[in-house]
């Protein structure tokens, strides 16, 4: 029964408390418990001891006896981690592990709080922060950060007592809100850009009622301009105390507004309008000073144009036909050049053309009136000259004919000095070129580029190509290149539609010409470096080459009595005709019938000495270039293989002492004269290539020929390399690949079967190959 009604008395609405470590409270400690519920009266701050422990959170649960230690400070860390006496310790040991020091905050640094969290009580039964902050002396400690909140609150607060009245029931006295001239404008600055294009909305009238009474503004702009004091009728709370509002004039207010409002709008548009005039001030004293300086510009060009006009004045003045000083063209060539130095710009900015028209043409007309270009070809070129840096438009090209409008100097040329040139061309006789000649060189750096074309072209071609037309080679005793070739330093290639002609006609004259005449070297050589090179060897091949032929072919050889003009005749067009056109002469009409002569002569017992004679007679006849023609080479070369054989052969007959031993030094001796002329040759080759940069570096020029058969034989892969302790009288041997050799005197040396064979550098490399 007792427990029945114990369990009776329970308050089963109380929420649930729990209880540590699973005991249960003594029920007298329940009971006190459940009395300190009903007392719920505020307790002031000040009035609460140290130790006071809340015996319930707000929440419902309750602090246990042991957190008592906890409230209004730390507790010793005697007993830290005394919880796991009931545990197997694992907490403490991992802390430990991870190098946590009792007594020191967690982390790193040991930045982690300390002590456990602080409890505090809050005072009366309000909502959280409606007793101001409830942070405690911990927090504030450790973040000591200000709270936004309570700033805001404050502020809220000290808004809120300025509308409400002393508690202590004095006159509170009200609070005004100012706003100052500066910050009129600077808002009426900012706000600037919604004033200027809306004139037409300025005067809407407009009505809020976005508060809690409407408000009439006359314009959008007030809108922005709205005073910044809290609203007229503040919320207050009515209690039961609170007295109506005494004096409430809305009708009052909102005219004293609308005078505040018009005289701030006022104020920003007298700073505006004061803004606008200071601008208009700097506008316009940088206007003077523009207009001062154009104005001062304006006055120098009005002094210098008066100037120059009076200088003109002057010139037209002199030139009436009575004036006692007349103007001359050295005069007016001074007082141009003076207008050009001193008053460039309007010399430049003028209109020459009409200027030189007026003064200097008539001037001009005066000058050359009298002149005749081929008798006094330099007369007036340096005048000319003086003018043409006077009067020539620099920005326009000096070579079309298109300028004539806008360059002075080239009308001058054209209209005052082009129709003496005219007339005096028309005159001329092509034949006596060199006046004519004499006359245009002397202008050619004068005369515009386009008038020099014109009268080479329209005045003097046209006159020596009928010239060339009437000319015939057989009958004329000038020969042609005597006024023709003076022209090529001017004309160049403008006389080559006259070359043709001049071919034919020559071609012509040429059919009855025999190789005795040598008049035809003279009239064709000066020709030789005017035509093309394959026209003028295709001349030569069809004129002259089968006229040679058939002079070669007439050629007797008698050992005993040689007439030797035909002979003459023919190598003496070596220089005019191709190496390989003589050759191929000499191949086919001389050498048969001079090996022919040789065979017969040492088939009759001959006398060796003047064969040799002979022999080298007839190859002194011919010049190193046909020498050293392979074809011809091997034509002597012929030669010396027949006497050699003849000597060779004549056994039992009667033989000359010596002749065997001559022959054969002959043979020697010709054969390295040939290996020596080749060598100089290709040494002569290697070294122009090397000065040219042609394969060689400049570092590897040969300086001898030891150095040029190694250089041939780096280019062909060839290994070159002296042979130790090996001499040959006295000369160093070489291995040039698979081949021995020996160099004297610029030879080389090829070792044979018995002797040793001088060979050519060309045809050793062919052999080592």
């Amino acid at each position: 029964q007792n427990s029945l009604s114990f369990c009776s008395s329970r308050d089963y609405s109380a929420p649930v408390n729990f209880v540590s470590a699973g005991l249960r409270k003594a029920a007298a400690e329940e009971l006190s418990d459940e009395d300190s519920d009903d007392d719920e009266k505020p307790v002031k701050q000040e009035e609460i001891p140290k130790e006071f422990v809340p015996k319930k959170l707000k929440t419902g649960g309750n602090f246990k006896p042991s957190q008592k230690g906890f409230v209004g400070g730390s507790k010793s860390f005697v007993d830290f981690g005394s919880w796991e006496r009931h545990t197997k310790g694992i907490g403490q040991k991992l802390l430990q592990k991870m190098g946590y020091v009792p007594g020191r905050g967690l982390g790193k640094n040991a930045q982690g709080i300390i002590n456990p969290i602080e409890a505090k009580q809050r005072k009366g039964k309000g909502a959280v922060g409606a007793y101001g902050s409830e942070r405690t002396t911990q927090s504030l400690q450790d973040f000591p950060v200000v709270d936004s909140e309570e700033e805001t609150e404050e502020e809220f607060q000290k808004e809120l007592s300025q509308w409400r009245k002393d508690p202590n029931g004095g006159k509170k006295k009200p609070k005004y809100s100012y706003k100052t001239v500066e910050e009129l404008k600077a808002k009426g600055r900012i706000s600037k850009q919604l004033a200027a294009p809306q004139k037409e909305l300025s005067q809407v009238k407009v009505i809020d009622m976005t508060g809690r009474e409407q408000k009439v503004y006359y314009s959008y702009s007030q809108i922005s301009h709205k005073h910044n004091i809290p609203d007229d009728s503040p919320q207050q709370p009515l209690g039961k105390d609170s007295k109506p509002q005494g004096f409430a004039l809305p009708e009052l207010e909102h005219n004293l507004q609308l005078l505040i409002d018009i005289t701030e709008q006022e104020i920003i548009q007298s700073d505006r309008q004061l803004q606008y005039e200071r601008d208009m001030v700097v506008n316009l004293s940088h206007e003077i000073q523009k207009m001062a300086e154009v104005l001062s510009h304006e006055e120098k060009a009005i002094s210098n144009l008066s100037k120059v006009l009076d200088m003109v004045e002057e010139c037209e003045r002199r030139m009436q036909p009575g004036c006692e000083n007349p103007l001359t063209l050295d005069e007016c060539a001074k007082i141009f050049e003076t207008l050009q130095d001193k008053y460039y710009e309007e010399y430049r900015m003028s209109d020459r053309v009409d200027l030189a028209v007026a003064i200097v043409y008539p001037l001009m007309k005066e000058y050359f009136k009298n002149w005749d270009p081929l008798k006094d070809c330099t007369y007036g070129t340096e005048i000319i000259a003086k003018w043409k840096s006077l009067l020539e438009n620099d920005q326009l090209l000096s070579h079309g004919g298109q300028d004539l409008s806008t360059d002075a100097f080239h009308r001058l040329m054209w209209e005052i000095w082009m129709p003496y040139v005219r007339n005096i061309v028309a005159r001329w006789q092509p034949r006596n070129c060199g006046s004519m000649v004499d006359f245009l060189d002397s202008w050619v750096n004068v005369v515009p580029v386009w008038i020099l074309d014109n009268i080479l072209d329209q005045l003097i071609f046209p006159k020596l190509q009928k010239e060339v037309e009437s000319w015939n080679p057989l009958t004329d005793t000038v020969p042609i290149h005597s006024w023709i070739h003076p022209w090529l330093p001017l004309m160049q290639a403008r006389l080559e539609p006259l070359y043709s002609p001049i071919r034919n006609k020559l071609a012509n004259a040429l059919q009855k010409w025999h190789p005795s005449d040598s008049s035809a070297k003279l009239i064709l050589q000066p020709w030789k470096d005017v035509f093309t090179p394959g026209s003028w060897e295709a001349f030569m091949v069809k004129n002259i080459v089968p006229k040679l032929g058939m002079c070669l072919n007439e050629l007797i050889i008698n050992p005993h009595q040689q007439h030797m003009d035909a002979f003459y005749w023919v190598i003496d067009w070596e220089g005019m005709i191709s190496v390989s056109s003589l050759v191929g002469l000499l191949e086919k009409h001389f050498f048969p019938k001079w090996l022919q002569v040789l065979c017969s002569w040492l088939s009759n017992s001959p006398n060796y000495e003047e064969i040799t004679k002979w022999y080298l007679g007839w190859k002194s006849m011919f010049s190193d270039q046909v020498l050293a023609h392979p074809s011809i080479k091997d034509k002597f070369n012929e030669a010396l293989d027949i006497m050699n054989r003849a000597v060779s052969s004549s056994v039992g007959g009667y033989m000359q002492p010596g002749a065997r031993e001559n022959i054969a030094y002959l043979t020697h001796t010709e054969r390295r004269k040939d290996f020596q002329y080749e060598a100089m040759q290709e040494r002569r080759e290697a070294e122009n290539m090397a000065q040219r940069g042609i394969g060689a570096a400049a570092g590897s020029v040969p300086m001898n020929f030891k150095d040029l058969i190694q250089t041939k034989a780096e280019e062909h892969n060839i290994v070159f390399m002296p042979v130790i302790g090996k001499r040959h009288e006295g000369k160093q041997l070489y291995t040039f690949g698979r081949i021995v050799i020996y160099i004297d005197r610029g030879v080389v040396f090829v070792q044979g079967e018995k002797t040793w064979v001088p060979t050519s550098l060309q045809s050793l490399i062919d052999m080592a190959k």
